[in-house]
């Protein structure tokens, strides 16, 4: 029988312990949870411990797409009508304990538990709407702010209860390719805030909540950092337009000698 057949049934209870189909496993840091190309077997629930989502071009290039923190669901492309493969890579950043829930289980929860099924679309929605504000952000803001943002994210601002401001140990490669910019700009830019005091800077980073002024407020001393360039059309000519370069003296004489 299985046990999420009852009228008690809580999802955290379901997802904080091993049962029918799910099991609780430990991803030391720089471990992975599943790699891009692996077959789509099961979803993972963030129990602890923070983690990451890259993928690799075909040209060998990696972009990091978003960090994991506890409460998180990852591998939820699993759940497509036919079983494919992996799109991404899921590696630990720190120390993390996570719920493996197989295919046929997750699938069986969400379609014989309303209270999961909610809980899981309701993560889904916010994941949506957490990817549109990345591309917004990609698209339209400084490459200040976008690490500004980030550092907040890890941070959890905005989250119910107390942000953690002490985030996992992070390089600033990773950073430089979340953000789509060089290491030695993420580092002038660490700098530059940890001057400003909106962090402490010493191997860990600690965010301070004055952080928040510079998406909110943009207030920084002067804009050090350029906005991506936007595509737009080139611009036309017109006939009309063309300025004629003037003729020479020594033509101008010739011509009027001619006449």
């Amino acid at each position: 029988m299985s046990d999420t057949n009852n009228s008690t049934f809580d999802p955290a209870v379901f997802l904080a312990h091993a049962g029918l189909g799910r099991s609780v496993i430990e991803v030391k840091p720089q471990q992975t949870f599943f790699s891009q190309g692996d077959q789509a077997d099961a979803v993972f629930y963030l129990q602890s411990g923070r983690a990451k989502l890259t993928v690799v071009s075909h040209n060998g290039k990696e972009a990091t797409i978003t960090l994991l923190s506890a409460g998180d669901f990852v591998g939820e492309e699993s759940l497509a009508a036919v079983l494919g493969m992996r799109l991404a890579t899921a590696t630990a950043v720190s120390t993390c304990s996570a719920l493996k829930i197989g295919r046929d289980a997750m699938i069986r929860v969400i379609h014989e538990e309303h209270a999961f099924s909610d809980l899981f679309l309701s993560f889904l929605l916010a994941r949506s709407m957490r990817t549109q504000a990345d591309l917004v952000d990609q698209l339209f803001n400084s490459s200040e702010k976008r690490l500004a943002r980030i550092l907040l994210l890890m941070a959890e601002f905005g989250k119910p209860g107390q942000p953690e401001t002490l985030i996992p140990k992070i390089s600033q490669e990773t950073l430089a390719g979340m953000i789509g910019t060089t290491r030695s700009r993420i580092s002038f830019f660490m700098n530059r805030f940890r001057r400003l005091g909106f962090l402490e800077y010493n191997g860990r980073i600690r965010v301070h909540k004055s952080l928040l002024n510079v998406i909110l407020h943009d207030q920084l001393p002067d804009d050090n950092a350029v906005k991506p360039d936007l595509p737009h059309d080139p611009p036309t000519r017109s006939i009309s337009a063309k300025i004629r370069r003037p003729k020479s003296a020594e033509l101008f004489k010739t011509e009027q000698n001619r006449k």
